[in-house]
C-alpha cells in the first residue's frame, strides 16, 4: 500500500473538522465519489487534465447548487499510475468508505479486473468511453456501465468514416487497413469488430501490436512502411499517440490517412508534435470549448473562486470536458436514484445501479445542464447499458482540433450480434444466468 499516493479533497470534510463534528458523522451526510487517478508516469499528461475535469464539475455542483438536493460530494483521489494492480488496490481500499457511490476506473485492464468483484460487492462501475464491450448488455452485466460507447462503436464509427470519404463502405473492398494498438485489454479491444467489418467489407486488417508504454515504435513503423498500408487506425493512449505521429511523419507516411480512437484525439497526442500532425483525424465521443454553459459556470463558480484543481486555460479542453462529462454522468445516476429512494438522501451503490439503469438525458435536460453540443440524448434501459452509440470525428489543422463531422451512429445490427455471442460466451464460461425481467425494476 507503500506506492498509492492518495490526495484528500473534500471541501465538506474541512468544514466538518472546522465546526467539530467527528468523521463518521460528517461522512453519513455526504455522497462519497472515489476518484482513481494518474497523476505520474507516460499516462500523466492524459490522465491529469481527465482528472482535474472530474473534480472541478464534482466543486461546481458543491459551489453552485450546495450538493445533490442537499447532499453534499465529497472525494478522494487514488494514484495508480494506469497499473491494473495498483488500480485494483485503490478500490479495495476506498469500496468501503461510507457514502460510496460509483467507481469509474479510468482503465481498461482495472475493469476487466473489477467486473467480477463489483459484482460480489454490489458497487456499481461507469466506464465512459472504454472498457468491456459486451457489457452493453444489461441482462448479463448487471454492475457495468458503458455509457455512450465502446470500443466496438468507436472502431465501427471509423470503418463509416473512411467508407464515407471513399464514397461508399463497397469502395473498402481490398484496401489494406493497419490497427496500430495498445498491446494491452484496451488496445486488443476493437478487433473483433475490425474482423467482422473486415469479413463484410472485404479489406485486408492488419495488427500491429505496441509495447506499452509505447516509446518505442520504430519497429512498427517500419512495417507500416513495408506494408503500405492504405489507412492506420491508431488505437494509442498517453505518449504513445505522440510517438505513433512523430514515427509516422520520420517514415513519410501521411498523417491524413491515420485515423485515431478517442484517447488518441484530445490535446496531449498532437500538441508536441503539433504542423507534424496535420490532417491527422480521430474519434471526438464529446463536443469540446469553453463557449459551452457548463464551462463558462465552472469558470465562474470554481475557478473564480480559486478553487479550479488545474489551470484555467485547459478548462473546455477535449479531455478535461470528458472528465466533466464523466462527472456530470454520475451526479445526474445519483439524482435519478434520489427521486425514486428519498431526495436529499445519501444513495446505497446498489440504488446508484437503479439510478444508472433508468437514466434518461433528454435534449432538454442536457441544454438544462449546459452540456448542449456536446453530447446526444442518453437513455438507458435494463438491457441497454450504453444509452447512446454515436460520435463525430474532428481533424487536428497543426494547432488545434476542428472540423467536427455530423454524428454517426453505430450499426447496431453488426454490435447487436457480436455483443450477446459474447455475453452469452462470458455467462457459460462463469456459468452465470441471464437477468430475469423481475430483476430490472430492482
Amino acid at each position: 500500500m507503500k506506492r498509492l499516493k492518495t490526495t484528500l479533497i473534500a471541501t465538506a470534510a474541512i468544514t466538518a473538522a472546522l465546526a467539530g463534528f467527528a468523521p463518521a458523522a460528517q461522512a453519513q451526510s455526504e455522497q462519497f465519489i472515489p476518484l482513481l487517478s494518474y497523476r505520474t508516469g507516460p499516462y500523466a499528461p492524459n490522465g491529469i487534465p481527465w482528472a482535474n475535469g472530474k473534480q472541478d464539475y464534482i466543486k461546481l455542483i458543491n459551489e453552485r447548487d450546495g450538493g445533490i438536493n442537499g447532499v453534499k460530494l465529497s472525494y478522494e483521489e487514488c494514484e495508480f499510475g494506469y497499473a491494473t494492480d495498483r488500480g485494483v488496490e485503490c478500490y479495495e481500499r476506498l469500496k468501503g468508505r461510507p457514502g460510496v457511490a460509483i467507481f469509474d476506473p479510468q482503465s481498461t485492464g482495472v475493469t476487466f479486473a473489477l467486473t467480477e468483484k463489483v459484482a460480489t460487492d454490489k458497487i456499481p462501475l461507469i466506464t465512459v468511453g472504454y472498457g468491456l464491450s459486451i457489457s452493453q448488455d444489461g441482462s448479463a452485466f448487471k454492475w457495468n456501465f458503458p455509457f455512450l460507447g465502446s470500443y466496438w462503436t468507436g472502431a465501427d464509427i471509423l470503418i463509416q468514416h473512411i467508407g464515407k470519404e471513399l464514397g461508399g463502405l463497397d469502395k473498402l473492398k481490398g484496401k489494406k487497413i493497419a490497427l496500430v494498438y495498445h498491446d494491452s485489454p484496451f488496445g486488443k479491444e476493437p478487433i473483433p469488430l475490425l474482423q467482422e467489418r473486415a469479413k463484410r467489407h472485404g479489406f485486408d486488417l492488419q495488427l500491429l501490436p505496441v509495447t506499452a508504454p509505447g516509446v518505442e515504435q520504430k519497429s512498427t513503423w517500419l512495417q507500416v512502411r513495408q506494408s503500405r498500408p492504405d489507412y492506420v487506425l491508431l488505437w494509442g493512449w498517453g505518449v504513445m499517440n505522440s510517438t505513433a505521429l512523430k514515427e509516422a511523419q520520420a517514415t513519410g507516411y501521411a498523417r491524413n490517412k491515420i485515423y485515431g480512437v478517442w484517447w488518441a484525439g484530445t490535446e496531449p497526442d498532437v500538441r508536441d508534435v503539433g504542423a507534424g500532425a496535420k490532417g491527422y483525424q480521430a474519434l471526438a465521443l464529446n463536443g469540446y470549448g469553453q463557449d459551452s454553459k457548463v464551462m463558462q459556470e465552472i469558470l465562474a463558480h470554481v475557478h473564480g473562486k480559486g478553487k479550479g484543481t488545474g489551470s484555467r486555460d485547459e478548462v473546455g479542453a477535449v479531455i478535461y470536458t470528458r472528465g466533466v462529462l464523466i462527472q456530470m454522468l454520475t451526479v445526474e445516476a445519483i439524482r435519478t436514484a434520489q427521486e425514486k429512494f428519498g431526495k436529499g438522501k445519501v444513495m446505497t451503490p446498489e440504488q446508484v445501479r437503479w439510478g444508472l439503469e433508468n437514466l434518461n438525458l433528454s435534449e432538454a435536460r442536457i441544454k438544462e445542464l449546459g452540456f448542449e453540443g456536446i453530447i446526444l440524448p442518453l437513455q438507458t434501459s435494463c438491457t441497454d447499458h450504453m444509452g447512446s452509440v454515436n460520435a463525430r470525428v474532428h481533424t487536428w489543422d497543426g494547432k488545434q482540433w476542428g472540423n467536427l463531422t455530423e454524428w454517426y451512429k453505430a450499426d447496431e445490427a453488426i454490435l447487436g450480434s457480436l455483443i450477446k455471442t459474447g455475453s452469452d460466451a462470458y455467462l457459460a464460461e462463469k456459468k452465470l444466468p441471464r437477468r430475469e425481467p423481475a430483476d430490472c425494476g430492482s
